[in-house]
């Protein structure tokens, strides 16, 4: 396969994974509370990908020196997104969910500018405007009565806004580690940060509960496509096209989510939704728009 197509495939197949993942959710709190199901698709990915690499020789060591950053990127993602984003998720719909963290992109360039001195244009403003306008479409209703919780919504938020810690951390990650062996130690790390509040908070609840085939399918899905090949496609096509570029297929994700909630858990998918993510989509393309000119 041509060189183009494979990266625009690669990037696809991560977001349909991600998109999945909001859906694998849902079904795995018929069984599981959200601490319970972020630990065990952490162990599993991590597992699955400290096996992968330590076969093929291509794990990069973890160098004492640079244990404070990973312990630092590990805080902000995996611990404190999948907070936000799994007890979110408890309360708002997997198609809101899906749209909220769509925004992610939006805040790269805000975060840039903060903290590395990047330009921001006219295009970055609009775009975040704009987006800003889908998602209020998106949790009111027609009588401003919000469509969620909005305890849910901000946890959600609370996902968005830990990916610019993630960000800042990241660009101090020394360029030797490759970015499996990166996502493989924060997975680790994550794993660990959970264990406490595992054993403390939802240990007793997995043992009395009862665990459901379609639950336990949800949660290893997760881990394999959502927590592990997902960050390898995307990993791929991000390296051939820069992240910039990359990060305008996540306008796919609540698209994407949208059909699968309504095709697998049957939410309903109303006009109003669906204008919401147009604008949200729109917003987001607007912004990026500036990233492809100027590069930043």
């Amino acid at each position: 396969m041509p060189e183009k197509p494979k990266v625009i495939l690669s990037l696809l197949l991560s977001m349909i994974c991600w998109a999945f993942s909001f859906v694998w959710i849902k079904q795995a709190f018929e069984s599981f509370n959200p601490i319970t199901v972020v630990f065990l698709r952490l162990v599993i990915s991590a597992f699955l990908l400290f096996l992968i690499l330590r076969s093929t020789k291509k794990l990069i060591p973890l160098k004492k020196v640079d244990l404070k950053w990973f312990l630092l990127l590990a805080f902000f993602e995996p611990f404190l997104y999948f907070m936000g984003e799994s007890f979110g998720l408890k309360i708002v719909s997997s198609t809101m969910g899906a749209v909220i963290v769509s925004t992610i992109p939006l805040f790269a360039p805000i975060t840039d500018r903060l903290f590395f001195r990047s330009r921001m244009s006219w295009l970055n403003l609009t775009g975040i405007f704009i987006s800003f306008m889908g998602v209020l479409f998106l949790i009111f209703e027609k009588d401003f009565s919000l469509t969620a919780p909005i305890h849910g919504i901000l946890l959600m938020f609370v996902a968005v806004f830990s990916t610019m810690g993630y960000a800042i951390i990241l660009k101090k990650i020394p360029d030797y580690y490759n970015a499996v062996s990166i996502i493989t130690y924060q997975n680790i790390v994550g794993s660990i940060f959970f264990l406490p509040f595992f054993l403390t908070i939802d240990l007793n609840h997995l043992i009395e509960t009862q665990i459901t085939t379609n639950a336990i399918i949800a949660v290893v899905l997760l881990a394999i496509f959502a927590s592990s090949l997902a960050f390898i496609f995307f990993t791929f096509g991000m390296r051939k096209i820069g992240i910039s570029k990359a990060n305008v297929f996540v306008n796919m994700i609540p698209v994407f989510t949208a059909f699968f909630a309504w095709w697998i858990l049957k939410e309903e998918l109303t006009i109003q939704k669906l204008i919401g993510i147009i604008i949200v989509t729109g917003g987001v393309f607007v912004s990026q728009l500036k990233l492809r000119k100027y590069g930043n």
